[in-house]
């Protein structure tokens, strides 16, 4: 069967199929005659059980680890339970600070932010764990692509002066100087392109994420 059709069976969409086999999760057989993905009911089947274990919040590690017998089936679901403790006592850290604030507060000005923080922080010591509102994975994406950007500015101009120095002793054709000069100057203006995208990306996830605190 087709992919569409595959994605009705399981309930999922056509881009999760192309996801989990991209993700190693799941490899169905081809038409010979002309190449296409050929679904069975085998992988519809599959695909069910991968949904169902992703709707738990099994990640796709864990389950490619599950199929290749790496990670023992009851391992994977006491962990998985583990997390979720977790997460649940993290929930209650959360609700138990909320209701201080409504029982101890009537409005936002009468909040001694620094005393509650600092209860915050003893009770992460502990292991809870709140809301991080640092960002620095952000930052560091950031500063990532400003790098890659100087490292490609860096080795044009010196790939363009290692070419003008070699040129001052044996001329080439000035057609062929000025075709690399607009090469250049055409991907330095690509790549500055290139950055203020990236820079823009990382600006509205700090912004989305921003929007969370």
């Amino acid at each position: 069967m087709k992919i569409n059709q595959a994605a009705e069976l399981a309930g999922i969409t056509s881009k999760n199929i192309r996801f989990y086999e991209d993700q190693g999760l799941i490899a169905p057989a081809r038409d010979s005659s002309n190449g296409y993905r050929d679904y069975s009911m085998e992988d519809v089947e599959q695909l069910c059980r991968i949904k169902l274990l992703r709707m738990l919040g099994i990640s796709c590690e864990n389950i490619r680890r599950l199929q290749s017998s790496e990670l023992d089936f009851d391992t994977c679901m006491d962990d998985r339970m583990a997390e979720l403790e977790k997460t649940s006592s993290n929930i209650e850290h959360m609700k138990t600070m909320c209701r201080m604030l409504r029982d101890e507060a009537d409005s936002l000005s009468e909040i001694k932010a620094s005393v509650y923080l600092e209860r915050m922080n003893e009770l992460e010591k502990g292991g809870a764990k709140f809301v991080n509102a640092r960002m620095t994975d952000m930052r560091k994406r950031k500063t990532g692509a400003i790098i890659s950007a100087i490292v490609i500015f860096t080795f044009l101009i010196l790939v363009i002066g290692a070419m003008l120095y070699f040129n001052a002793s044996d001329p080439a054709p000035k057609g062929v100087i000025v075709f690399f000069i607009i090469v250049g100057a055409v991907i330095a203006v690509s790549v500055g392109y290139v950055l203020k995208q990236r820079l823009d990306e990382v600006r509205k996830g700090e912004i989305d994420e921003a929007s969370k605190y």
